[in-house]
């Protein structure tokens, strides 16, 4: 299992928002590329880079500043936010990205992750939030009726990579991850599953390793690692020791 640093970007600086509201802001850095190298000097296996200008203005914003990012970056970089279609997938996918996430455009157009998986095998993750078991969508800003046990297993036969499932009320609170909304997701698919939302410390990242043999592979942290009251080399350190290792999975 492996803990994923994220780095968000909103005006081209690395924030993170509380629930993911967008007023809800704190700015870490003026520069994401500055705190990406820092998460890769402390051992990161893998980044987990958000456009939040794209998830709430529906298309790519900080384009030039994500392509810095890969460039410099010597891991495998995930990316998501504004994807709606099949040309920005292979515009982002062309940076050297190893995946990009669809969310909003899983629940409204399937047929665009089908034929993302289809065209890029290997290479579509899916993004599944929630709040009270049902799915948010664009930005966070509107509730579907959609229950996310529902819709991961259509996803299990198109060839998506993973599913990477945020309880929305977690999300930037560190009040500690949603446990049981993560384990039942994870049990209701065959995918292999990555938590986010709610990481504050080691034992929150220990609690959610325990969820290992229900199919969750990963978790995604933030405000925790830039907050420092997770401990990045720490938290990686515990994991090698204690679970199996996941980074061939998402290859």
């Amino acid at each position: 299992m492996i803990i994923i640093p994220a780095v968000d970007i909103k005006g081209g600086r690395c924030v993170r928002l509380r629930e993911g509201r967008a007023e809800a802001e704190t700015v870490f850095s003026d520069h994401p590329q500055e705190m990406a190298r820092q998460w890769i000097d402390q051992g990161a296996e893998r980044l987990h880079i958000i456009d939040l200008d794209g998830a709430f203005e529906k298309g790519p914003r900080n384009r030039a500043v994500i392509r810095e990012i890969v460039e410099r970056t010597p891991i495998p970089v995930q990316l998501g936010g504004g994807i709606r279609d099949l040309k920005t997938v292979e515009n982002y996918l062309s940076l050297g990205l190893a995946q990009v996430i669809l969310g909003t455009a899983a629940l409204k157009d399937p047929r665009l992750v089908q034929e993302a998986c289809r065209l890029f095998p290997g290479r579509i993750m899916v993004s599944l939030d929630a709040r009270d078991n049902r799915i948010a969508v664009e930005g966070w800003t509107e509730l579907s009726e959609i229950d996310p046990v529902d819709l991961a297993p259509s996803y299990e036969d198109w060839g998506v990579t993973a599913v990477i499932f945020t309880d929305i009320s977690r999300d930037g609170t560190q009040q500690g991850p949603s446990i049981s909304s993560t384990r039942r997701l994870a049990q209701a698919t065959r995918l292999p599953v990555i938590a986010a939302g709610g990481i504050a410390r080691l034992v929150d990242v220990q609690s959610l390793a325990s969820l290992e043999e229900d199919g969750l592979v990963g978790m995604i942290t933030g405000r925790a690692i830039y907050s420092g009251t997770l401990n990045l080399v720490e938290a990686i350190d515990w994991l090698k020791k204690n679970t199996r290792s996941q980074t061939g999975i998402f290859s």
